[in-house]
Formats: C-alpha cells, sequence, structure tokens
C-alpha cells in the first residue's frame, strides 16, 4: 500500500466501532496499519483505537468544518500514488 508508478492510489472507507473498541474488524486494523495516511472525523477519539491496537500510521482531521486546503492536502496525497483511509467517530464514513 504504497506509491506504485504502475498503480492508482486506493481511497479506503474503513469502519470503525461503535461502542467496543475490540470490534474493529481485522481487515480494518490491517488497512490502518498499512496506509501512509488516515483522516479521521475527530483524531482524539481514533487514537483511543490507535492505543488500543498499537496503529501507528499518521492521523489528519478531517470533518464538515476542515478548510478546503485539507481537502486539496488529501487529493494530492492520492494523486500522488499514496493510498488514504477515512474514518469516522464510529460507524463507516458518509454512511448515515
Amino acid at each position: 500500500m504504497s506509491p506504485s508508478k504502475d498503480e492508482d492510489a486506493t481511497l479506503y472507507v474503513v469502519s470503525t466501532p461503535i461502542g467496543n473498541l475490540a470490534d474493529v474488524t481485522l481487515r480494518a486494523i490491517d488497512v490502518l496499519r498499512a496506509v501512509p495516511l488516515v483522516a479521521a472525523e475527530d483524531t482524539r477519539l481514533t487514537r483511543r483505537l490507535w492505543g488500543r491496537h498499537g496503529i501507528e500510521t499518521k492521523l489528519v482531521s478531517y470533518h464538515a468544518h476542515s478548510p478546503r486546503a485539507r481537502l486539496d492536502e488529501l487529493l494530492a496525497h492520492l494523486a500522488a500514488g499514496m493510498d488514504l483511509a477515512i474514518v469516522t467517530d464510529a460507524g463507516t464514513p458518509l454512511v448515515s
């Protein structure tokens, strides 16, 4: 899940547990550990998940009130061929 000239970047939409942090899937943990960057709705809450599961991936904040510059940074990351994951406080991003 690193930059490659032959492959396009992947945007992973990763579900997080609603309630118990132990309910996260193994696949979600694998993705969150493998990507170089994760955009989170609330980094304070997401850091709890990081601590519980030993995830060390760089985490940045991205939510409805983020400045346009943050979106531009995330899009540039993808355009450079680097994978990216997005997570919310609990549940699946973009699904309500």
